[in-house]
């Protein structure tokens, strides 16, 4: 029997659903993955950086050996070999982690959500630093917060100018402290332990999103938060920038009393991340083989990154400043007032090179003269001749602002 389906016009929507809106980001991304342009936008890790023979020969194994336990439904905290393995790595670099305090989640991006699904009401405080992942804000924003931005400069968070009214009133505290997406900056040791003395002493939760700390260029990064405050602290990881982004495999690590909360969303969410999945970033994770692949993508993200740093002093007007990245994925560019990157996106783009502009990483108060560049994908050639044309359209658009202004 025919039923009467009404347009969708007609659907009563959530009052949630209703305040979302298409993500700008992924609109330029669509522009920047067109052939003819060289792109310095999408945060992806490099394609030569997969490690596709090893993948390939862990499916097989994995297939072969435990094709039930890979394809059947799972336990909700995750593959428990997995967990294990995770909580010995962070416990290596000084964390005390054990496998019940880890959640395997779909990506780091279900991460967020579970946090503040478990964590924000409508009106909820959230403390934010600028500018910040784009993800963590969209992920966040659904639930309904008052964001408030935290004090930062050119070396990050500055602890010492949050309000101490609102890191009390805060239900969360979000942060990147190493090689933030989008600056690439690092947090100082100093600032890490200020930050957890004043986060205790006002009963404040710090989010700790670290995708990117094992893309170290040389040395170590600082200890983590979780090491720190281990009570105190939401620890978010991924495989997705040192494996494979396809296989959609995050954790976080919680306290004991917010763990169980957040398996509960979990198992409302999805019911488990996917097990075949689970079982490849564990054989990956455990086939003696992963601290040598990882110093591989360091030693080529450092190259590629060192090199973009030369294209830009050599070609980059008086007026543009950049991050100098110790690891990680991106540098921040910071532009002459007179300049939208918005605007100069669309020059850019003419040249044949992208880029994502700046206000996107904001969650109030937007900065329009800046950008953020990607290194990790483009080739040597692509960087040098990439970096050039950005350069001659910063240049040129300059010329447009101040055309009295001598532009070299």
């Amino acid at each position: 029997m025919d039923r009467h389906i009404p347009p969708a016009g007609r659907w009563q929507l959530a009052a949630r659903a209703q305040r979302m809106t298409p993500s700008s980001l992924r609109e330029l991304l669509k522009v920047a993955e067109r052939p003819d342009i060289i792109s310095f936008a999408g945060g992806l890790p490099s394609p030569y950086a997969l490690p596709v023979e090893r993948l390939s020969a862990a499916v097989g194994q994995i297939l072969q050996r435990d094709a039930t336990g890979a394809l059947q439904y799972g336990p909700s905290e995750g593959y428990a070999p997995l967990r294990e393995a995770i909580a010995a790595r962070l416990s290596r670099s000084g964390a005390t982690v054990s496998p019940a305090q880890v959640l395997v989640t779909t990506g780091s991006q279900q991460a967020l959500d579970l946090v503040a699904r478990v964590l924000i009401d409508p009106g909820s405080r959230v403390l934010i630093e600028t500018p910040t992942y784009l993800g963590a804000v969209q992920a966040l924003a659904q639930y309904e917060p008052v964001f408030e931005e935290a004090p930062s400069d050119p070396g990050g968070l500055i602890p010492e100018c949050l309000d101490e009214a609102s890191m009390r009133d805060a239900r969360l505290l979000y942060v990147q402290p190493n090689f933030q997406n989008p600056t690439g900056r690092t947090l100082p040791l100093d600032r890490r332990i200020a930050l957890v003395s004043r986060a205790k002493r006002h009963g404040l939760l710090l989010v700790e999103d670290d995708p990117y700390g094992e893309l170290v260029y040389s040395g170590v990064t600082p200890a983590s938060l979780l090491s720190m405050a281990p009570d105190d602290v939401v620890h978010i990881g991924s495989f997705s920038k040192v494996i494979a982004p396809g296989l959609r495999v995050g954790y976080l690590v919680a306290p004991e009393e917010l763990m169980i909360k957040l398996l509960q969303a979990k198992q409302a969410s999805d019911l488990h991340t996917t097990g075949i999945t689970q079982r490849i970033a564990h054989a990956l994770l455990t086939d003696g083989q992963y601290d040598a692949h990882l110093e591989a993508v360091r030693l080529r993200y450092r190259a590629q990154c060192a090199l973009m740093l030369k294209c830009l002093a050599e070609h980059m007007p008086d007026g543009v400043a950049w991050t100098r990245p110790a690891g990680g994925m991106f540098l921040w560019v910071t532009l002459p007032p007179a300049i939208d990157s918005a605007t100069l996106f669309e020059d850019a783009l003419a040249c044949g090179v992208a880029f994502i502009p700046g206000a996107s990483f904001h969650a109030l108060t937007p900065k329009a003269n800046t950008m953020r560049l990607t290194f990790t994908t483009a080739t040597p050639v692509q960087i040098e001749t990439g970096v050039a044309r950005l350069a001659q359209a910063i240049k040129a658009r300059l010329r447009k602002t101040a055309p009295c202004l001598a532009v070299s």
